[in-house]
């Protein structure tokens, strides 16, 4: 359970210093963007989603078991997040992510990392599916501009919604929304180094502030709709308990620890694959449970690994963990000094952002491989999938897992020891 960091500590040189600074500095710009939108797709303040990269990001990395986990908010908590902030406000969440972290940890010191490889396959590409689904549909209304003040939260309720507010769509938003798309993928096959998440949405951003004066209605801002980002980290404290408020959020936090642990274990798969190397299941454990304790002590939200700023990472040269603590340190810099400017990106350009989020997380190029799978794989996947979108999210992981292991029990076949890595 030792960190990977006092592995490569000793191994440290002048020269991987150097491209460890290179590489968090540059997942800095993919993350700035994409923490701030995952929050408010959450229905938190923006600012939340900074505070947990910084603090859970740098603690993943220095006390995790993988040499280039990047740590932080992703989209996968997004429907949970909503979930909780909904029923039990933003404390509420604060809390579940406190007792998620002590789950973590719990799990870490007794050595459970490894059974989280027993979870079939297709229930958590199901639910990532389901997810995505989820997460794109919410962002529609900032996409297209709508007049929505509340979109509702129950996916059966929120087209109806929407499709009932589109002759109110506003084309400036709706051009922002799709430029900052078309932008994101243009980068990504042209210039796949640069930061081209947070080049994207500056880009859409700054030709929306340029044209609000011959605009009729300014597009909005994250500082016009929430207020200026507040520079720095707030003060830490302990969030408010009861037995009463404990005993509500219990179910919350377990999911919110379910998906962290296969989160992070599935991300530092994905970078063992890229780099040739092999993480610490247990250690990893007890570093998201450390990690969430702090971001909630900070007042931040649930984090875990995240692939895709994982995989940045080890494309800019990022081979220990103190590219990851960089990383943090990056972020930190750019709230104390430029909180202002990141105040002015557009909505529609973070709405874009993730919905191109939502659409990496449902890997399209598997489609092909999920419609050759066995049919009751397929029936699993697909029963995961809707329960996700249409019910709930811990029922869908409960029926789905329960499922897949009677399944699995039934052909008497021994569980995989790995994860088939993803290809996102």
């Amino acid at each position: 359970m030792k960190p990977k960091i006092l592995t490569t500590l000793p191994t440290t040189t002048r020269e991987s210093l150097v491209a460890d600074i290179a590489a968090g500095a540059t997942v800095s710009l993919v993350a700035l963007p994409l923490s701030i939108a995952i929050a408010i797709a959450s229905g938190a303040p923006p600012a939340t989603g900074l505070v947990t990269a910084i603090v859970a990001g740098f603690l993943i990395s220095a006390l995790g078991g993988s040499r280039v986990q990047i740590g932080g908010p992703t989209g996968a908590f997004i429907v949970v997040v909503a979930g909780v902030i909904a029923a039990h406000g933003y404390d509420g969440l604060v809390l579940a992510t406190f007792i998620a972290g002590l789950i973590l940890l719990a799990a870490g010191y007794f050595r459970l990392g490894n059974l989280i490889a027993f979870v079939p396959e297709p229930v958590v590409d199901g639910f990532t599916v389901g997810i995505a689904v989820i997460i794109a549909a919410s962002q529609l209304n900032d996409a297209l501009g709508l007049s929505l003040e509340q979109v509702p939260a129950d996916f059966i309720e929120k087209i109806p919604a929407l499709w009932n507010a589109l002759g109110a769509f506003s084309p400036p938003a709706l051009f922002v929304s799709a430029a900052t798309i078309v932008l994101i993928v243009a980068l990504r096959r042209y210039a796949p180094r640069m930061p081209g998440l947070i080049i994207a949405v500056t880009i859409t951003s700054a030709a929306a502030l340029i044209a609000a004066p011959h605009l009729s209605e300014p597009i909005d801002t994250i500082a016009s709709r929430f207020g200026d980002l507040p520079r720095g980290l707030p003060r830490p404290r302990l969030p408010d308990f009861s037995i009463e408020k404990v005993t509500q959020l219990l179910p919350s936090a377990f999911v919110i620890a379910f998906l962290a642990g296969i989160e992070s274990l599935l991300s530092a798969l994905v970078a063992d694959r890229m780099i040739g190397g092999r993480h610490r299941p247990n250690a990893e454990m007890l570093a998201q449970g450390t990690a969430n304790i702090a971001s909630a002590l900070f007042g931040g939200l649930p984090a875990t690994g995240a692939i895709a700023r994982t995989a940045t990472n080890v494309r800019a040269g990022g081979r220990t963990p103190l590219a990851g603590m960089f990383h943090a340190i990056a972020l930190l810099i750019i709230a104390l000094v430029a909180a202002p400017l990141v105040g002015r990106l557009a909505m529609p350009a973070l709405a874009a952002l993730l919905i191109m989020t939502a659409w990496n997380m449902s890997e399209p190029g598997r489609w092909r491989d999920r419609l050759t799978m066995r049919r009751t794989d397929q029936a699993l996947f697909a029963l995961t999938l809707t329960l996700t979108v249409f019910a709930d999210l811990a029922i869908a992981i409960a029926v789905g897992t329960s499922i897949g292991l009677a399944i699995r029990l039934r052909r008497r076949e021994i569980p995989p020891t790995d994860w088939t890595v993803p290809k996102r």
